[in-house]
């Protein structure tokens, strides 16, 4: 199937999946409630209606205020961890790669819960957490990077290790912080968003990684080809005129500014960066240009389909769907260490 072909399913996919997510909940409702409010909100920011009518009402603040922007977020944090665990898998050449098993998801919650605990950057105002979760991504990324370097070169054994031990320590700082706060209200409020949640989303909250995503997939689209040809090896790019240590170093701070951005709304979701991207390259092969746009549709389509699992499974109470994601994830990343294994024998 064209790649063309498979986006146009995935939209078609996604839009299913925003309405079953807005449907699915502890009060259920039907497909035409869901529509009325939505096109009648659609009509009010349009100017074409005025007051709700009586049809409507009743499932306002459920679908509108409640459910809808959740739905939304799932879309675009699943879609921005996907591009990041495409990304980089390219720059490390590693097929395990992700922001979760590469500690920088990590780093990115002690930059977090830094700046919930302590105040730290609250000049910034609105977008403090993020910023606070972009140095600590930031941070990671760098210390992962410099610790697995050797002789120049990144084995792919010793990256994981760097990462297992930088993610390690990230939650053991991040545990410390919530400790030591002197919040316990806070605490207790921080080791679900650790877990990853993405209850209580507001409209606000969906603007800043709404366009960091739409601007950093655009900059990655641009880098394709040369995301292709890293993907090949340091030597087969520099044939190619990639200068691949000044790309390399300028993917960590895109891959970390949107990881740290995506922590902050939503916490520490784990695997989606590492699933997706294997996913998307069985379907159209390892082309960046392909790879890129059906990953974020695919991520989006998936993290709304567990979201909305993570919310009903178990009604009424809700697990993080952190914990979702890693139920699926851990099998598939040891299925990895074992085809990783079985080719190495022969």
């Amino acid at each position: 199937m064209k790649t063309s072909a498979w986006a146009l399913v995935l939209l078609i996919l996604l839009a299913m999946a925003v309405l079953a997510g807005v449907t699915w909940g502890s009060a259920q409702l039907d497909m035409g409630q869901v529509w009325a409010v939505i096109r009648h909100q659609l009509l009010q920011h349009t100017g074409l209606a005025s007051a709700a009518p009586d049809a409507v009402l009743p499932h306002y603040q459920i679908v509108w205020m409640i459910r809808l922007p959740r739905v939304l977020m799932a879309a675009l944090v699943g879609a921005g961890l996907a591009i990041v665990g495409v990304v980089m898998q390219a720059m490390v050449r590693n097929p395990l790669a992700d922001p979760y098993m590469l500690g920088v998801s990590s780093g990115a919650s002690v930059g977090a819960v830094s700046v919930l605990a302590w105040g730290v950057l609250a000049g910034v105002g609105l977008y403090a957490i993020a910023a606070g979760a972009f140095l600590g991504a930031l941070a990671a990324s760098v210390l992962v990077y410099l610790l697995a370097q050797q002789r120049g070169r990144i084995p792919s054994a010793r990256l994981i290790l760097s990462g297992v031990a930088v993610g390690y320590m990230c939650t053991g700082l991040t545990s410390l912080i919530m400790l030591t706060s002197g919040q316990r209200d806070l605490a207790n409020a921080l080791l679900g968003w650790i877990m990853g949640n993405l209850a209580g989303t507001q409209w606000p909250a969906l603007g800043l990684p709404a366009a960091l995503l739409l601007l950093g997939t655009a900059w990655l689209l641009a880098q394709a080809r040369q995301l292709n040809a890293l993907l090949a090896g340091d030597e087969t790019a520099a044939t190619l005129g990639v200068a691949a240590e000044r790309l390399r170093r300028q993917l960590f701070v895109v891959v970390s500014l949107l990881t740290g951005v995506m922590v902050a709304v939503s916490g520490a979701i784990g695997f989606v960066g590492l699933v997706i991207p294997h996913v998307t390259r069985m379907l159209v092969g390892t082309d960046h240009r392909r790879v890129l746009p059906i990953a974020a549709l695919m991520g989006a389509v998936f993290l709304v389909l567990v979201d909305g699992a993570a919310r009903t499974w178990f009604a009424p109470m809700e697990i993080p769907v952190g914990v979702f994601t890693a139920f699926i994830g851990g099998p598939f990343f040891i299925a990895m260490l074992w085809r990783g294994a079985a080719r190495e024998d022969r």
